[in-house]
């Protein structure tokens, strides 16, 4: 399978140490007491998938606890650190698109946004505001929107994961339908932690893989 040129845009469970860009809070890092047993970047979800294809990464644009909308944990406000809205807004102002052919963009979130228990707000489709951003089903839409708006040749595809609101998951997935994106639903993946194990890992894998082989 050749998915091209690939970049991530992800959450804790697609970070490992050294493979983030600098300044992003990171999950995996090797040995850790209490943590999954994922301790080596070959292991990852991400990585597994690589090597399993044909397909160079470009970027992997991952930050541990981040959330898809503007709201992070304790209320604190993302809408110009960590969230994925604002981590996609900096680099199409830093031309990082233009200077970097994407065919695949894969985008696994969500997940912070349902264990921080940001306000979920209404899922739409026009008339989002900034400050709806600050609620997550807005958000989701608005963020699949500039996706589709700004990365037309890009094959996009949304993981999500299971164990959240469901809220969450039936917005990812309209907001997948509206795009044309490809939307992969995880199910059964073991965690510790409420992340993923080295097994966890390669059931995330194989389960994208089988997601995307049959679209």
């Amino acid at each position: 399978m050749n998915l091209g040129n690939i970049m991530i845009f992800g959450d804790s469970y697609s970070t490992y140490e050294g493979h983030i860009p600098s300044g992003y809070a990171v999950y995996y890092s090797g040995h850790r007491e209490n943590q999954p047993d994922v301790y080596d970047v070959n292991n990852t979800w991400w990585k597994r998938l690589i090597d399993s294809t044909d397909s160079t990464l470009i970027q992997n644009n991952s930050w541990s606890g981040s959330t898809i909308g503007y709201t992070g944990y304790n209320n604190s406000d993302c809408s110009h650190s960590s969230s994925f809205i604002y981590r996609f807004e900096k680099l199409l102002a830093e031309g990082f698109f233009d200077k970097n052919k994407i065919d695949t963009l894969f985008v696994f979130g969500g997940t912070n946004d349902s264990w921080s228990n940001a306000p979920l707000g209404e899922f739409r489709d026009e008339k989002i505001a900034e400050s709806d951003l600050f609620s997550v089903l807005p958000a989701i839409s608005h963020f699949a929107k500039r996706l589709s708006e700004n990365l037309p040749d890009t094959r996009i595809i949304f993981i999500g994961n299971c164990d959240i609101k469901s809220e969450i998951t039936d917005a990812i997935r309209c907001a997948c339908e509206r795009e044309g994106f490809v939307y992969v639903a995880l199910a059964g993946v073991e965690k510790v932690n409420g992340h993923p194990t080295e097994l966890g890992m390669a059931e995330i894998c194989d389960q994208v893989l089988r997601g995307i082989e049959i679209k």
